[in-house]
């Protein structure tokens, strides 16, 4: 009887682990995650739903995404809502950087202080994006901080990114993070002491609250209670000024803070979690046209390529003190092959081109499900599990699939594939009875569909690379927010003014020479 128990057990969870395929997932369902989320918005403090409070950045992405198809201004309200209260609060770091884990109140003020790679690059990408939809300098700036955090704290000396800092120190949560009053005024000159304790509400007796005994310690974690352009009239001094007094103030803040005894950090390099930080990087080096962070996205890919790789051109997981283990899952291929076709539209070099090809060729090989579609989490030929799990929802970070979808996709329209849109579509129809009801806990998926469903764009630009008309069309486009889109550069060898061949089928005939030219194909609508 108990054997039979478990085979009825093991064959119901099979079954309820691969549904049959259904519909397509077409544009209504894009509406309905909008009024989803839109239904949970939190219109006092942004965000969504109540405390703890979670950043969950590809929920503003996507609503980014669906702001630039509707036009409805609510959805971009409540990203720069969102994105401007998380950033004024406790859950970033306005001393040394980035950002914190989630907010245990509603109002972003008290983090769990721990910090995560994967918010950083999400979070990054998401500011970055929210300055091409806006132009607005405020967030590109918050997007260089969490890059100057990450390539201070959080990369290694090899290249790789380490996975996270704990909350704690001498064993108190926060201790690193926070400040008396008294403190402050002894550090600081009396008028930078001013300034710092109004701008960032510091008080006697302390702001901040502890989670437990819920009760305040006399301690203060910086936050703003008003912009800097309500700071800036309040004390009748122009902003560029305001900023710039507050920045020598954080930096002798930071100076002293470097003194205390730091969190213990999670010194694992994730490769799942590296192709976050690299698709970051990598979209904000073509953005803020800042080659550094270019170069630093390089060093993370060519460390797990010469680090984390088996003989035979499969993902390892997991690296540390000299030992990479673990068969890689869907999350590594998923999140390095989005890594590198970012950094691939950022450089134009092939080779990243060539190596996402390679990786999805690994995980199509390995993890695709003949049967129904979509990606299981692990390899075929990995440990015999009782049951081989597909996952789809995006929790704190996106599913693999989800991300999968988005690179076939991407890859379909660089390689002229159709095979890789079809298993797109595939993957969308394998999850269809878990998303149709609830579409916003799949926001990255939506992001996929959107792309689907289009419209979309392929964007050829053919001139010099070093040319300064050929780098102003490329940071034209660059600088909008135009999402679903391929990009690809075309350029005459050294010495030769013809344009250098390529595979690409968009561009077939050769062209006369020229400096630079653009052209648009798929073109359905005004960009």
């Amino acid at each position: 009887e108990v054997i039979n128990s478990a085979s009825q057990i093991t064959a119901t969870l099979r079954k309820t682990s691969h549904p049959e395929p259904g519909d397509e997932l077409g544009e209504p369902i894009l509406h309905l995650a909008y009024e989803q989320l839109s239904a949970r918005y939190d219109e006092r403090y942004g965000g969504f739903g109540v405390a703890p409070k979670f950043p969950t950045a590809h929920n503003l992405l996507y609503l980014l995404r669906y702001w630039k198809r509707s036009s409805d201004n609510k959805a971009l309200r409540m990203v720069e809502n969102t994105l401007q209260a998380m950033w004024r609060g406790g859950i970033f770091d306005h001393i040394g950087f980035g950002f914190h884990r989630y907010s245990t109140d509603a109002q972003w003020l008290i983090p769990h202080f721990e910090k995560m790679l994967y918010d950083q690059a999400m979070l990054a990408m998401t500011y970055t994006e929210m300055y091409q939809a806006t132009a607005k300098e405020e967030y590109a700036q918050t997007a260089r901080e969490i890059f100057a955090y990450v390539l201070r704290d959080m990369t290694s000396a090899r290249g790789g990114f380490y996975s996270a800092e704990d909350a704690d120190s001498e064993g108190e949560e926060g201790k690193f993070y926070l400040w008396t009053s008294n403190e402050i005024k002894r550090i600081l000159n009396s008028d930078e002491a001013d300034l710092f304790i109004k701008v960032f509400d510091i008080k006697d007796d302390g702001n901040f609250t502890d989670e437990v005994a819920r009760r305040k310690t006399g301690e203060n974690i910086p936050h703003l209670v008003k912009s800097f352009a309500e700071i800036g009239a309040e004390l009748n001094e122009p902003i560029p000024e305001l900023q710039k007094r507050l920045e020598s103030i954080r930096q002798k803040l930071f100076k002293y803070r470097e003194k205390r005894v730091h969190p213990q950090k999670d010194d694992k390099i994730l490769t799942d979690w590296n192709g976050l930080m690299v698709a970051a990087l990598a979209k904000g080096a073509r953005v803020f046209d800042e080659p550094s962070y270019a170069s630093a996205a390089k060093s993370a890919i060519d460390f797990i390529l010469n680090n984390m790789v088996t003989h035979n051109g499969r993902l390892l997981h997991r690296y540390r003190d000299g030992e990479s283990a673990l068969p890689a899952h869907i999350d590594d291929y998923a999140f390095l092959i989005w890594g590198m076709l970012e950094l691939y539209e950022t450089t134009f070099e092939l080779y990243y081109l060539t190596k996402a090809m390679e990786l999805n060729q690994h995980l199509i090989e390995h993890f695709w499900d003949d049967k129904n579609g979509g990606f299981y989490f692990t390899a075929g030929d990995g440990e015999n599990l009782l049951v081989r799990q597909k996952e789809i929802y995006d929790g704190a970070i996106p599913s693999g699939n989800s991300v999968a979808m988005l690179n076939l996709l991407h890859l379909g329209r660089l390689s002229a594939n159709p095979d890789s849109e079809q298993k797109a579509a595939q993957i969308g129809r394998a999850f269809f009875e878990s998303v149709r009801q609830s579409p916003s806990a799949y926001t990255q998926l939506m992001t996929a569909i959107d792309f689907a469903v289009g419209s979309s764009y392929e964007i050829v630009i053919v001139g010099d690379p070093g040319a300064d008309d050929t780098r102003a069309m490329l940071q034209a486009i660059h600088r909008r927010f135009i999402p679903n889109k391929v990009l690809i550069l075309f350029y005459p060898e050294p010495g030769n003014s013809e344009i250098k061949p390529s595979k690409c089928h968009v561009l077939k005939a050769k062209l006369p020479p020229m400096s630079v030219a653009i052209i648009i194909v798929n073109f359905l609508q005004p960009i």
